[in-house]
This record gives structure tokens, sequence and C-alpha cells, in this order.
């Protein structure tokens, strides 16, 4: 029987590339793999989310989401209540993150290939408040930044336009602490941070290193806290962040967690996969082994990066939240 597959597009993705793209991708999987495909394009915000959940109780055997984070993000929020189907993954925005950690193959006859081998590895998938998340809820510093880019710019220049709004925005939030008490079990301790960041994957934001030690399939979040620096400090603590140096900084509190909640008296609105959702206070957690994700073979990826493992709490700064 053949496999029925759903392409689920951002029209406005990758320089509107993708309307070119998804055409093409549709003829390949079904004149040279013999596949059923779909496609269908997102009129707006929300959208991806309605066409994934419509599309896994319909049986789709495969849903590729093509598009940017948020695209993804949109679909995996569709799909959560159903596992049936496999995601695959077409990178097509400004950064794509996930996609990126995974190795995922941006050329059409290449992913083409991968989807029909259809090689699965179950991902691990957060939960901020109601919003399900594949890769990152952060909040603060950088999400403000991310936020501020423009559209054009974050197509014209990529990362590179977070790095440069991020440096023009330290004088401005230096000198405004945000106020946050975290509560991880019975432990509840006050902090006064520049942002977090909370991860599933090492990249973050074009960040290839910004969590270190995050895995995607281990039941684990990887939680950084940044707190209050002076200036100096905290510029270079940027870039060491770029270089993915910033580990053993002492204004970083790096743990991973299963679950916990965030409270501030402030006004914080929390970034979810580069997408606004929500305000603090609001409980984070995980749910290990959600989504089947198709990868590319495992003989040309690093295992250590997919393999399951015995993962135990581990603390590398001060803060006690095991």
């Amino acid at each position: 029987m053949k496999r029925r597959v759903k392409i689920i597009y951002n029209p406005d993705s990758g320089r509107k590339l993708l309307q070119k793209d998804i055409p093409k991708l549709k003829t390949i999987l079904s004149d040279e793999y013999h596949m059923m495909v779909d496609i269908e394009a997102t009129e707006g915000k929300h959208h991806a989310t309605e066409i994934a959940f419509r599309s896994s109780q319909e049986e789709y055997d495969i849903i590729i989401a093509a598009g940017g984070d948020g695209t993804v993000n949109e679909v995996v929020n569709g799909m959560i209540s159903n596992t049936k189907s496999s995601l695959a993954i077409y990178p097509a925005g400004t950064i794509n993150d996930f996609a990126t950690h995974l190795k995922i193959p941006r050329q059409l006859r290449k992913f083409a290939e991968m989807v029909y081998n259809e090689n699965t590895t179950k991902v691990d998938i957060g939960k901020a408040g109601d919003t399900y998340f594949l890769n990152v809820a952060a909040g603060g510093l950088l999400t403000d930044v991310a936020h501020k880019v423009s559209s054009d710019a974050k197509t014209v220049l990529g990362k590179f336009a977070y790095y440069l709004e991020g440096i023009k925005e330290f004088p401005k939030q230096l000198f405004r602490p945000i106020k946050i008490s975290i509560q991880i079990g019975n432990i509840k301790e006050e902090k006064e941070i520049l942002f977090f960041v909370l991860a599933n994957s090492k990249q973050v934001g074009g960040f290839k290193k910004i969590a270190s030690e995050a895995k995607i399939n281990d039941g684990l979040l990887d939680l950084i806290l940044v707190e209050t620096s002076h200036i100096l400090d905290a510029a270079s603590l940027f870039f060491l962040i770029i270089k993915g140096n910033h580990i053993n900084h002492p204004n970083i509190t790096y743990t991973q967690v299963k679950e916990f909640t965030i409270y501030s008296d402030g006004d914080l609105t929390i970034d979810i996969d580069g997408e606004l959702g929500g305000k603090l206070p609001m409980t984070f957690s995980i749910i290990k082994g959600a989504i089947p994700i198709i990868i590319p073979e495992k003989k040309i990826l690093n295992n250590d990066s997919y393999e399951s493992k015995d993962q135990k709490h581990f603390l590398l700064t001060r803060l006690d939240i095991r």
C-alpha cells in the first residue's frame, strides 16, 4: 500500500522559495518514490496547527512541516494528540534550529530520499503552559531581541540579525534586571536574571552549543539561567555564548529538569520556538518520546545525539534544583 504524505508549508518562509520547491518535492515523492502526496499552504497564524490536527486524524503516514521554527511548532501542536503519523521537517526558515541540529538535508532530492527511507526516532516534546514546543522556550533579553528583528532583516541577515540586535539592546536591558522565583519540586529560589533558556536540543537561536549537554530523547530539558551582570561582563558573555564557551561563567546556572515553574512580578513574555507564547507565571515540563520524527540514516549522524542513554540529573553551577 502506498504511504500517504501531507506537506504543510508556509508560503512566506525562506524568501518564498517554498512556493516553487514544494510542487517539485511532491513530484519527486510521487513519481520516483510512489507515495500519495497532498500539499496545503498555511494562511495565517495557527493554521498549520489546524491542518496538522486534521491530517493526523485522517491517518496520513507522514506529515512534512515545511517552513521556519514557528511553522514546525504549530505542526507539532497539531500532531501531539495523535502520534501515529511521523513528522519530517523541511527547513526553509531563517534559522531552523532543530532541523539544523538533526542535520536535515535542504536539497530536495536528498530530503525526499530521507522521507522515503523513513528512519525515525522518537523525540521529547516540551510543554510551556498549554503550548507544546519542539526546541526552546525562553524569556528576557533574548526574547526581546528576537521579536525586535524585522522579518526582512531575518531573511537577509539570518542569525547575524539577532547578534546585531542583541548588542544594541545591552545598554537598555542591563538596567532592568528581571526578578523571578523558580520552583523545582519543593525547592524555591529567587533570582535576578537577564534571561533564561529552556532547550531540548543543543542549538538555540543560531547558537550551536547554548545547551551543550542537551539530548532530544533523554526525557529532560536543559535550563540555562543568565543572572544580572555589569555591562562589560554581559557583552563578553554574549560572545562566549556565540562560541559555546559560557557554561562555566560565574553568572550562568545550568541544570537539567523534568518540570518546574517560574514566577515573576514583572510583565515577562515567553518565546516558544520563536513565537510569542504567553506570560509568566508558567509551568514547564517534558513529554518523553512524544513524536516520531524522520532523521537521516544513523550512519551519517553523531549517534550520541540521538541514541537513548541513561541520564542522571546533573548540576554544573550553583543552584541545587535537581
